[in-house]
C-alpha cells in the first residue's frame, strides 16, 4: 500500500434479483476508476450474510478520490448502482494500525 493511499470499505446489497448487474455495473467501475488511476477495488461476499456484498476501495490519494467524485462518468457509474442495490454502510477511511506498535526493544 503507498503511504498516500486511502482505503475505505462498503457494505452494499443488491435489490432483489439484481445481483448479476450489481456485480457488472462494479466490474465496470472498477475498470474506469483502474483506468483512471483513481484506485484499485475488491469486492468480497459476506459468508455469514449471503446477499451482502463487501467493497474494499484503495484510492490511489485523496486528490484521485476528489478527482474521481468530480467526474461525471464515474457518477454516472454511481447512479446506475442505485438504481440496482443499496449502500448499507461506507466507512470512508480506514486507518492502517503499524505492526511496528506491537514490538518491544
Amino acid at each position: 500500500m503507498a503511504i498516500d493511499e486511502l482505503v475505505a470499505l462498503a457494505y452494499v446489497r443488491p435489490n432483489e434479483g439484481k445481483e448479476h448487474e450489481t456485480v457488472s455495473v462494479l466490474g465496470e467501475l472498477y475498470n474506469l476508476m483502474l483506468r483512471k488511476n483513481y484506485s484499485r477495488d475488491l469486492l468480497y461476499r459476506d459468508p455469514k450474510d449471503y446477499g451482502r456484498l463487501v467493497h474494499l476501495r484503495h484510492w490511489a490519494s485523496a486528490e484521485a478520490r476528489d478527482e474521481a467524485h468530480e467526474d461525471p462518468e464515474v457518477h454516472r457509474l454511481w447512479q446506475r448502482l442505485s438504481e440496482v442495490s443499496r449502500v448499507e454502510g461506507v466507512h470512508e477511511r480506514l486507518e492502517v494500525i503499524q505492526a511496528t506498535m506491537w514490538l518491544k526493544d
